[in-house]
């Protein structure tokens, strides 16, 4: 179960033995760091009556940790990715948010309960509080545009709508194999997206690992026709939806995104979202007869069923938190990643500002209409601090950011070479001008719009 449910108070219960046989559950640093904050102590050897075993999934590794528990009478527990989980992919090395830590079967399955489907069959979900909560964790998630994956741009362009978007995934996912697809569903899926929509355009979205080149999907370039297009672009999925007017998938955590947007998705697969009554399955769910709202539904599975993680603190945290890190992230990946060519910057200061805006691409430093003329050779943005800009020159048409430190800076000042903490970056002006609008006063000026996750965030 998620955080929320935990009693981590002093006198808690200590910590679980978890035995694992698994090199990635072992080795991965945020992994163990997860498990140990939620009350787990990761270890090797052989458990004892009474302990758990830690195994991934349904991975291909499992079986050793299924037999070891087995044999010496040890409690299974099966551990996978939160539902948000990254900016990139983990084949891309990037490490986890969250965890789903299940002590009865695995989310993906359901040929047999898990913790997740006990919890969204038996809890009220109810409660006023617990509501209110999913549904501004929602609006914050979908305002931000936050998905499982995060690395998609907004200036990719998007298939012209309507359409019907069709969901691929990468071969041999254990969402597929365990619940009850295969190739062949695939095939029946898009035909049936076809046959219900006659004359309407077909969008077939790739997976962010087949696009990287890292696995295959099922659908190459040999399904595209007049009719229907292959999408392989790192495409913001929430813009997605929005120009769809049916989505088709197996068992995509994407159903899951359908869902919040709004959508009924049509699902071939066993996903632990299908059954509930929000979407349309081709398969039956005996288990699952209860009805839930998207409030309900997300209250268990984002809420209350796994734990996240905060790696700023190094502390567990609830959904928000994620989601709002996530949100953060992927907006710096999108300005960073072109690059800078930064102007007007003290020696000193270089080495913070390349930890602050380089992380995508290695900053460059330049003086005077030098900057500008590499910023345009090579296509980096062209940064300046602010009060410097008419070293630049004539700029012409390229855009300048002006750089000044945040208002909170830091323990010592900068005359004393202490770095800054926060910068402000804007791409209008500067806030101390006020001869000329900046980023800061039009923030200012729509403030009154500011959604409720955005004020609760304020008023932290």
């Amino acid at each position: 179960m998620g955080a929320d449910q935990r009693d981590t108070a002093a006198g808690a219960p200590a910590p679980r033995r978890l035995f694992v046989y698994n090199g990635g559950l072992w080795a991965n640093r945020r992994v163990r760091r997860i498990l140990t904050l939620a009350g787990w102590a990761p270890r090797l050897g052989l458990p004892a009556e009474g302990d758990c075993v830690g195994v991934w999934g349904h991975s291909s590794t499992a079986w050793r940790g299924e037999r070891i528990a087995a044999r010496r009478g040890a409690r299974l527990v099966r551990i996978e990715d939160a539902f948000l989980r990254s900016l990139r992919t983990g084949r891309a090395g990037e490490p986890p948010m969250g965890l789903l830590i299940d002590e009865t079967g695995v989310h993906y399955d359901p040929s047999r309960p898990s913790d997740l489907e006990t919890l969204l069959a038996t809890h009220p979900l109810d409660e006023t509080a617990l509501i209110a909560r999913a549904r501004g964790a929602i609006d914050l998630m979908t305002r931000g545009h936050v998905s499982k994956y995060n690395a998609f741009t907004a200036e990719a362009p998007l298939p012209e709508p309507p359409y019907v978007l069709v969901i691929d995934q990468t071969r041999g996912d254990a969402s597929i194999v365990h619940g009850g697809a295969d190739e062949a569903t695939f095939r029946d899926m898009l035909a049936a997206a076809e046959i219900e929509h006659p004359g309407m355009p077909i969008v077939v979205k790739t997976h962010p690992e087949t696009a990287a080149g890292h696995r295959p999907g099922h659908f190459g370039p040999e399904v595209e026709s007049p009719r229907v297009r292959r999408v392989t672009a790192p495409l913001d999925p929430w813009r997605l939806l929005e120009g769809a007017v049916a989505v088709y998938t197996v068992s995509s955590g994407m159903g899951f995104e359908a869902i919040l947007a709004g959508h009924r998705p049509r699902v071939f697969g066993g996903p632990w979202y299908a059954g509930w009554g929000l979407t349309e399955d081709e398969r039956a769910f005996p288990r699952r007869g209860r009805r839930l709202t998207r409030a309900q539904i997300f209250a268990g599975a984002m809420v209350l069923y796994p734990t996240w993680y905060d790696p700023a603190h190094d502390a567990l945290c609830g959904v928000e938190q994620v989601i709002t890190m996530l949100e953060a992230r992927a907006r710096a990946f999108r300005e960073d990643r072109v690059g800078y060519v930064a102007a007007g910057m003290r020696l000193w200061k270089r080495r913070p500002l390349a930890a602050f805006f380089g992380s995508e691409r290695r900053m460059l430093f330049r003086e005077g209409p030098a900057a500008v003329k590499v910023a345009r050779a090579t296509g980096r943005r062209l940064m300046v601090w602010a009060g410097h800009e008419a070293s630049l020159g004539d700029t012409g048409a390229e855009p300048v950011l002006r750089v000044e430190d945040g208002f909170l800076r830091s323990r010592g000042l900068g005359a004393a070479l202490t770095p800054p903490l926060s910068l402000v970056l804007d791409d209008l002006g500067i806030y101390y001008d006020p001869t000329r609008e900046s980023r800061l006063e039009r923030l200012i000026a729509a403030s009154v719009r500011l959604p409720e996750g955005a004020r609760a965030r304020a008023e932290r």
